[in-house]
């Protein structure tokens, strides 16, 4: 099934779009012509590129400063994007962050936080919206996983174990939209250029990654599109990245834990 047609009242709702794969998706969309929803915590550069969207595009972009979170804050965002009069035909789970010290080491706080931002919220908007997109017979939700989600990582345990989360609901969904005119794909990217590393506290790690293994947000996000475009179940960009994920979901547990857990430790 194609995106949904841009149209005055349609807008699509990206979330953690304020810089990165958010910020690229935003693009990649308005240059499709889509109306732009840009949701984060930064407002400043919200309104920047929201600004610059209009202004290249010819889009409307809104631009809503928001702790996704915080569940009272999801309400409040689900009835400004009303008020605007916008109907969020395209939605794009973008938002979350990952960590790098192991679990008995990480902040309990940061943890609980990362399962609200990365599997709560996700949750809810797509709750929110899948609804309305069904009654009207179109719509499209793009949840961004990762390479991650194939296999348990120790190290970013809890990380992996939020985006085992996105990917399993995402496939699930995916199937029980088939005959709605609504899909629904996963994209499950390996390492992208983004400020994800820094903000997660393990810059170290990207450092010890090989240039070839990495990807551009700008083109992970034509990929996305692109996939959800043509009503994709779940996409892994990148031939090592495929391989990688097919490695980890099949090799048994006993022989990959240990491997993955040097791995991440040398890298930190």
């Amino acid at each position: 099934m194609p995106l949904p047609p841009p149209s005055d009242s349609a807008t699509a709702l990206i979330t953690g779009a304020s810089s990165g794969i958010g910020e690229a998706i935003a693009r990649e969309l308005a240059a499709r012509g889509h109306g732009v929803t840009l949701v984060a915590r930064r407002e400043e550069r919200l309104r920047e590129l929201a600004d610059t969207m209009t202004k290249d595009r010819g889009v409307r972009a809104e631009a809503i400063t928001v702790d996704l979170g915080d569940p009272e804050a999801r309400g409040l965002l689900a009835s400004q994007i009303a008020d605007l009069g916008l109907e969020v035909e395209i939605l794009v789970n973008n938002a979350g962050f990952g960590g790098g010290p192991e679990f008995a080491s990480s902040d309990r706080d940061r943890l609980l936080q990362m399962v609200r931002l990365n599997c709560e919220a996700l949750l809810d908007l797509q709750a929110r919206y899948l609804p309305t997109m069904v009654e009207r017979g179109r719509g499209t939700v793009i949840n961004i996983a990762s390479t991650a989600a194939f296999q348990p990582i120790p190290g970013p345990a809890t990380y992996a174990a939020t985006k085992a989360f996105v990917l399993s609901l995402s496939e699930a969904v995916h199937e029980e939209l088939k005959g709605t005119g609504v899909t629904l794909t996963a994209i499950c990217p390996g390492p992208v250029r983004t400020e994800f590393m820094e903000a997660a506290g393990i810059e170290q790690a990207e450092q010890q990654t090989p240039d070839f293994l990495w990807m551009s947000a700008e083109a992970l996000a034509k990929t996305a599109v692109d996939a959800a475009e043509k009503g994709k179940r779940a996409v892994v960009p990148g031939l090592l990245n495929r391989a990688g994920a097919l490695t980890g979901q099949h090799t048994p547990r006993g022989l990959v834990l240990p491997i993955a857990k040097r791995i991440w430790r040398q890298a930190l």
